[in-house]
């Protein structure tokens, strides 16, 4: 079933002329609802939808998790959003043992795993009655897994409403990385396989629809490489810079924070090196040292390792006070793609941030002067220990970083990119 939260659009409506264009009517195809925003993918359909909204109209067509109450996340979407239409997707909250056996059945079939988790028909028929009732100026799918629904439709449509990707990472370099990366074997061979499947398929999106935007130019640069017919715009991540600026309360010093949707399987791998690699190091040179793990869905063998210096908070409902607390913030990713919200959140907080080098990536800083970066465990348990003992060093890469996010990273200019990319669409159809 679906759920509306609006008047039902009257066939006037419907068959009323476009408006002008100084207001567009843009539909989102997301694979959550974008409010209140709490991990990083969300918080991009946030920045970006009530963005958009606060100067067109926006609308919004989700998946959602039929387990998870979903009263406050229609609440909040709606108050941004025209219409707010959810369709449960009962693949959504599955376990590991339905999850294991879906990759299973992945492996024999043509369609990727991510492909298969999302196939839901009935967003499929949500999608069609939506375009029927409504005269959208343009579709945007969030991931290429929700453009799927999009593409058989792109060219009977393309004449009347211009259908466009945003690419929050090229999904099969993800993969590819995983591939080749520290994962086990089982992990590694199924990524060789499923990333294959999942190239086929966003390339064949980028081909059917009319324009993709991505978070960096490192990303734009991998799609024109495979797809140079494509039409792009980079719309980089931002950061809300008056809910993310840097606080009052004082820090534990020698407190170290990860945070982000544990159950990303970047992320989880990350968390796992830190743990295994650079927490005994860390432990062996900085007495009192505490590791704060805070996101949603950590799994087993995660919170498995929680102990006296390890904290794993599982979803908390604001972040911020942990960022507050911190010390120093860690992104040791060794897999991963477009760039990370973790990394400007943090650093719009004003905290000293360690990544490694494909952590920060996509992102214009420069090492130890906005974050500081190592790639083995000896360097990142190196830097962390150096910034705990130095205070004041902490305090001016704090500066440094929040001032690289004001100048480059406010979700104003990424709406502003957006929506000027929306134009180059339309005009390029000839609708505008």
């Amino acid at each position: 079933m679906s759920f509306c939260i609006d008047e039902p659009t009257s066939e006037v409506q419907a068959n009323a002329p476009r408006r002008a264009r100084d207001r567009l009517r843009v539909l989102f195809v997301t694979p959550y609802l974008p409010s209140p925003p709490r991990f990083g993918g969300q918080r991009r359909l946030h920045g970006l939808i009530s963005g958009v909204a606060a100067s067109h109209e926006a609308s919004v067509l989700s998946l959602v998790d039929p387990d998870e109450d979903q009263t406050e996340a229609i609440r909040a979407t709606s108050a941004y959003c025209r219409r707010v239409v959810t369709v449960p997707n009962p693949l959504s909250g599955y376990g590991n043992t339905y999850k294991r056996a879906l990759q299973l059945r992945s492996l024999l079939s043509s369609r990727s795993f991510e492909r298969m988790v999302h196939a839901e028909p009935l967003i499929t028929d949500a999608l069609d009655r939506m375009l029927a009732a409504a005269e959208y100026d343009l579709v945007q799918f969030e991931f290429v897994h929700t453009a799927t629904y999009g593409t058989p439709r792109a060219e009977r449509l393309r004449s009347r409403v211009p259908f466009i990707l945003d690419e929050h990472n090229i999904e099969y370099d993800i993969l590819a990385r995983t591939a080749h990366g520290g994962a086990g074997l089982a992990r590694r061979a199924f990524s060789a396989i499923d990333g294959r499947k999942v190239r086929a398929e966003e390339i064949g999106a980028w081909a059917c629809l009319d324009g993709c935007t991505l978070t960096s130019e490192r990303d734009r640069d991998e799609l024109l490489s495979q797809a140079p017919w494509t039409r792009t715009a980079v719309v980089r991540n931002g950061v809300d810079l008056d809910a993310f600026r840097p606080g009052s309360a004082a820090q534990e010093p020698r407190s170290v924070l990860f945070f982000g949707a544990i159950d990303y399987y970047p992320n989880t791998e990350g968390l796992l090196f830190f743990l295994d690699e650079v927490m005994p190091k860390l432990r062996a040179t900085m007495p009192g040292v505490h590791l704060r793990i805070v996101g949603r869905r950590p799994p087993a063998c995660i919170t498995e390792r929680r102990g006296r210096d390890v904290e794993v908070t599982g979803a908390v409902d604001d972040v911020r006070p942990y960022i507050e607390r911190a010390a120093v913030v860690v992104v040791p990713l060794r897999i991963g793609g477009g760039t990370r919200l973790k990394i400007l959140e943090a650093m719009a907080m004003g905290k000293a941030v360690v990544s490694t080098t494909l952590g920060a990536e996509g992102l214009d800083v420069v090492p130890e002067r906005d974050l500081s970066i190592a790639d083995d465990a000896a360097g990142l348990a190196a830097k962390i220990g150096a910034l705990l003992d130095d205070p004041e060093r902490r305090a001016r890469l704090g500066v440094a970083a929040r001032r690289f996010v004001e100048e480059s990273h406010g979700w104003s200019a990424s709406v502003a990119r957006l929506t000027g990319f929306y134009e180059e669409i339309l005009a390029a159809r000839g609708l505008a």
